[in-house]
């Protein structure tokens, strides 16, 4: 299918990235995740402040095909959110890696992300090879 897994992200069991930047790390959906939405028409993402915790929903993606709950990768509180895909939800369809980011956390665990698949173990896991 020739989807795109960066090797500089780490990856969830429920198809959400994280990047690390620093002390913050960027979160979004993957590519494979997006493919299966389809057509993306609006995004919910929690207001800057918010505390995340691993496993728990925070926010949603809804397409023509259906509604997803967005579960958190990691531990941590919300640092700023990407208003630009808020108002133009195609974003996310487009460059999910890049513009489509979603969330920017600074995790209460850092070691959290080291428990995240790599790209390598999501690729082999989503396309089945």
């Amino acid at each position: 299918m020739g989807l795109h897994y960066p090797d500089d992200c780490r990856y969830s069991e429920s198809h959400e990235y994280v990047k690390s930047e620093g002390e913050l790390v960027r979160v979004g959906i993957s590519a494979f995740a997006v493919d299966q939405l389809g057509d993306i028409v609006f995004v919910e993402l929690p207001e800057v402040g918010a505390s995340l915790t691993q496993g728990s929903s925070f926010g949603s993606v809804e397409s023509v095909k259906a509604v997803e709950d967005m579960l958190c990768p990691i531990d941590g509180t919300v640092e700023a959110r990407n208003e630009a895909v808020l108002a133009s939800p195609e974003e996310l369809q487009n460059d999910p890696y890049g513009e489509g980011w979603l969330l920017l956390l600074r995790p209460s665990a850092p070691a959290q992300v080291d428990g995240l698949m790599d790209a390598a173990s999501y690729g082999a896991k989503v396309d089945g090879n």
